[in-house]
């Protein structure tokens, strides 16, 4: 089978390539951010939207026009990448996988790709970019696999590097033969259906304090003095040291479930509608504003998304394999007799069921419910009840 692994590395340029590096960054946005506006105009006017070869026309273009001569500058396939993100986000926006394409802040993700023309160099750590010349970087791990694409991307004041690789290897047996369910929440980040709670790690919650000092400060600043520009590049690194805190602890846990477990069962969360804005309208103005918002953050800050992204891609290279379920009714079903009710949930922590008398941790009974729901998926298609061998009705598998 195909593996496609990426290597993050932080470069070390010097004064000069890292001028340079701004620029083609600068020059990759601008291309996107033209290409954005034309579309829409395009679109605002009744015209057919332009596909990628179109595009590469009108880059042609502004290389010729003398206002934006200076994109020569700048490496034609960096250019002609960022068109193709721009595509694709179309394509994801088509598809109902992503929200519309937007137009790219300068100083927030800024990057820019080589799809050839790079040379590396494992031994002296270094590696070669088209018009940047070889740079050092800090190497942590061998690269392995025939490198397909180079991106260079900027984080926190600091230059890295995001190598991609496709290689070649056997197709893999888990080592495990255990299922495990996973209910995901924001008292608990994962509880196991073995039992096993996971604390949350909050990365944002525990700089929240930190941030809101830093916004403040910023928000006495004259707009564009070079205090200004000091004070938003503290607040970059906090929110980078908040991600990287947060993917670390992801990437622990997701490791851990992937190795001793053959398939895991989590809950097909949408995210984006969970937390959508309370507040409303002018003549129709939301309740419980205050509440709904800190909620959001809460949820935003445990990266559900982000998990469920590293334990397929960990599982695929495994072996193993994850199951989505329907999340509904999950937390109000009794994983002893199947007997779905409100009242089964007195409260946040417990789960008592007022048919049976089952008690159990209400996360531990509704991880249950969800690995007897992956099981259901797993032998039927999901389209049975996980209790039927109870004689409960239901719909849906344990939902």
């Amino acid at each position: 089978m195909q593996r496609l692994q990426a290597f993050k590395f932080q470069l070390r340029p010097n004064g000069h390539q890292e001028k340079m590096a701004r620029r083609f960054a600068g020059s990759s946005r601008f291309v996107y951010n033209r290409a954005l506006a034309l579309q829409k105009a395009r679109h605002e006017s009744g015209e057919k939207k332009l596909g990628y070869a179109g595009l590469c026309k009108e880059l042609s273009a502004w290389k010729q026009d003398s206002q934006t001569q200076w994109l020569t500058h700048a490496p034609s396939q960096s250019l002609q990448q960022a068109l193709k993100d721009l595509e694709r986000a179309y394509a994801n926006f088509f598809e109902g996988r992503a929200a519309p394409p937007a137009f790219k802040k300068r100083g927030w993700h800024d990057a820019f790709r080589f799809p050839q023309g790079v040379k590396l160099d494992q031994a002296n750590a270094r590696i070669c970019l088209p018009k940047l010349g070889w740079i050092r970087y800090r190497k942590s791990r061998e690269v392995l696999g025939t490198v397909k694409n180079v991106t260079v991307l900027a984080s926190g004041g600091k230059w890295f590097v995001s190598i991609q690789t496709e290689c070649e290897v056997e197709t893999p047996r888990h080592p495990a033969t255990s299922m495990v369910g996973v209910d995901l929440g924001v008292a608990n980040l994962a509880t196991l259906s073995t039992g096993e709670i996971i604390a949350p790690v909050n990365a944002l919650a525990k700089r929240q304090r930190q941030l809101a000092r830093a916004q403040r400060d910023l928000s006495r600043k004259r707009k564009f003095s070079r205090n200004w520009i000091k004070a938003r590049a503290r607040i970059r690194k906090i929110h980078t040291r908040v991600g990287n805190t947060r993917c670390d602890y992801l990437h622990k846990l997701t490791t851990t479930l992937s190795k001793n477990h053959a398939a895991v069962v989590i809950e097909d969360l949408q995210v984006r509608n969970m937390t959508r804005s309370a507040s409303g309208t002018v003549d129709q103005p939301g309740q419980n504003v205050r509440a709904k918002s800190g909620l959001n953050r809460s949820i935003l800050d445990q990266g559900w998304g982000e998990l469920r992204r590293q334990l397929a891609y960990k599982q695929a290279w495994r072996g193993g394999i994850v199951e989505t379920v329907e999340p509904r009714n999950t937390s109000r079903t009794c994983s002893a007799c199947g007997h779905v009710a409100k009242e089964n949930r007195p409260s946040q922590s417990r789960f008592e069921c007022v048919v049976c008398g089952h008690t159990a941790h209400a996360d531990v009974n509704a991880a249950r419910n969800i690995l007897a729901a992956g099981h259901a998926a797993t032998a039927c298609g999901g389209d049975v009840s996980p209790y039927r061998h109870l004689g409960v009705g239901m719909a849906a598998p344990a939902k």
